[in-house]
């Protein structure tokens, strides 16, 4: 999702790149070398030269009280990473589509004709709901579509107008409406939500609870205890048992001694109880431009009722014909309406979403309420899909390209300073970034998902500029045979406006993400924005004293013979 961005993102700083070596040169050359312009701007603005005087000051102060500022920095930090594990996870954040998928499912067995009318009566209560403008349904779905569903199952898209109140409030709403409905199962998503959970997980919930075990009855008793038993979650909505009716059914068991007995193998039976019910195409029937089956199969009259299908005869070996009873029995049983597998094995699903908490913290509690109140028998076991297993994928994922990440960047300063130490120094801006990242999205949405992980991949590589920017001006100093205290000091000054001017520019384009984070298509964007611009501002105020105070202190260790 967020790969278009990282491509534009490339080719800008790639495009500047050039720009800033061939053009910007050009245009210095033709504007900036007239006389009365140097003139004009030979002493700096009053802004400049205030803040310029204001941070001397500071950066001395700090310089002589190293102690009393980066004790309580690291101090800062540390409290930042322990905030890290407080804060929930998920996936993805929560879209704002602007618009609702509701799927109802009745149990399996009842007719189209039911659920299309169960399904207008929820129609009818949701267009009493003051957002709710329109809806639109979807009642079944044919065999070979797509996305098949049965009969019983009804689909419809509400589109709602500008909430007055909370989004969670009018979901709520809904959930209550939706509720006096008899005998229907109800999920509440979006479009676009909707289809990423159905393709993680193969159910339309957040949360996927797979139920696995050779006996379906045992199972769909075992799945309703687990619904049953989770509802008390906090967070935890629209809590779904796979729907599983028996079925009636006519079974024909072929009477092996009797079939002998008149010369019919079991492979004539078969092949007559296929045809004679099931029904097999013979060819096609043209009407004009339409075409119609040509079907062979016995009449109505011999299978009908249970008595009918007791007397439909079946040819013996010798050409004479037999009732069918003679060589079956017929019984009247009842089956399962649907059966489930996965990797072949059978199993039910507790389907359910997540509501006011993160994604995380809510599985977490439901693994712990299941595994305290159910015991499952020997050869059942609970398998738990969804986004959240997804995210702890991508989450080591991102880990890893965060390491590697790291791991080029220090090998690109290492190759412009040439020294691990200065080096190093400069990566003391990753931990400062990092402060104003977490306080950020903890006061914010206090939820770490995928879009703020790569936001602090972004933020440590944009928070070695200001790094860099000093290191090097420290550096060009000492070949003029400055001071340390000197350059340390100065060389700071000197670059204020450069480390301000470019976390200034980042910034402000960010602006725009964060305070309109919950627009529709700026969900997945806000977060990383949050964190890149909470980082940028901690980097940059702490870089300004931090990294004065460490490479002095450094140099000094160096220069008395310590490191």
């Amino acid at each position: 999702m967020l790969k278009p961005l990282g491509i534009a993102y490339i080719v800008a700083l790639f495009v500047s790149l050039i720009v800033a070596m061939t053009i910007t040169p050009l245009l210095c050359k033709l504007l900036l070398t007239d006389g009365k312009y140097l003139n004009r701007n030979r002493q700096d603005s009053w802004l400049t030269r205030k803040l310029n005087g204001i941070y001397e000051k500071s950066l001395e102060w700090v310089l002589r009280n190293k102690r009393k500022v980066f004790y309580p920095t690291a101090g800062i930090f540390l409290g930042a990473i322990a905030l890290c594990f407080t804060m929930g996870q998920s996936f993805l954040p929560e879209f704002n589509e602007g618009a609702l998928v509701i799927t109802a499912v009745t149990k399996p067995g009842v007719s189209p004709e039911e659920t299309d009318r169960l399904g207008l009566l929820m129609e009818q209560e949701l267009l009493k709901i003051p957002e709710v403008t329109g809806t639109a349904r979807r009642t079944g779905r044919g065999e070979l579509d797509e996305h098949s569903q049965a009969g019983n199952s009804s689909e419809i898209d509400v589109r709602f107008s500008k909430l007055k109140r909370s989004n969670e409030e009018f979901l709520n709403e809904i959930r209550s409406v939706l509720s006096t409905v008899p005998g229907v199962a109800v999920t509440v998503g979006q479009p676009l939500g909707h289809r990423i959970d159905h393709m993680l997980s193969g159910t339309r919930a957040n949360i996927a609870i797979k139920l696995f075990g050779p006996d379906l009855s045992e199972l769909f008793m075992l799945g309703s205890q687990i619904g049953h038993s989770i509802e008390g979650v906090e967070g935890l909505v629209d809590v779904s048992v796979e729907q599983q009716t028996e079925t009636p059914q006519l079974q024909l068991r072929p009477n092996r001694a009797m079939l002998a007995r008149y010369g019919i193998t079991v492979e004539q039976f078969n092949r007559f109880v296929e045809l004679a019910f099931a029904g097999e195409k013979l060819g096609d029937i043209y009407e004009g431009e339409r075409s119609f089956d040509l079907v062979l199969r016995l009449n109505d009259n011999y299978t009908g009722s249970l008595d009918a299908i007791r007397s439909a005869l079946i040819d013996m070996g010798n050409g004479r014909k037999v009732p069918l009873e003679e060589v079956a029995d017929i019984v009247s049983v009842g089956g399962p309406g649907s059966i489930s597998r996965e990797n072949v094995q059978r199993k039910i699903v507790v389907s359910a979403n997540t509501a006011g908490r993160d994604l995380k913290s809510v599985v977490d509690d439901v693994r712990r309420t299941v595994d305290e109140k159910i015991r499952l028998p020997e050869g059942y076991r609970v398998e738990y899909g969804g986004q959240f297993e997804t995210a702890a994928k991508a989450s080591r994922t991102l880990l890893i390209a965060s390491l590697l990440a790291i791991g080029l960047i220090f090998l690109l300063l290492y190759g412009e300073f040439k020294e691990l130490t200065l080096s190093t120094i400069v990566l003391v801006n990753l931990p400062l970034a990092l402060i104003g990242g977490v306080l950020a999205l903890y006061l914010t949405s206090a939820v770490i998902s995928i879009p703020s992980i790569i936001g602090f991949i972004t933020l440590f590589g944009i928070a070695t500029r200001n790094g860099i920017l000093l290191i090097s001006r420290y550096q060009h100093m000492q070949q003029e045979g400055e001071s340390l205290h000197r350059r340390v000091l100065q060389g700071s000054v000197d670059r204020l406006n450069p480390i301000l001017m470019t976390a200034l520019t980042a910034a402000l384009a960010l602006i725009p993400l964060v305070f309109q984070g919950d627009k529709p298509g700026n969900e997945i964007q806000s977060p990383m924005a949050v964190v890149v611009l909470g980082g940028l501002l901690t980097s940059t105020l702490l870089n300004l004293f931090i990294v004065p105070i460490v490479y002095e202190y450094v140099e000094t260790r160096r220069k008395n013979n310590i490191l």
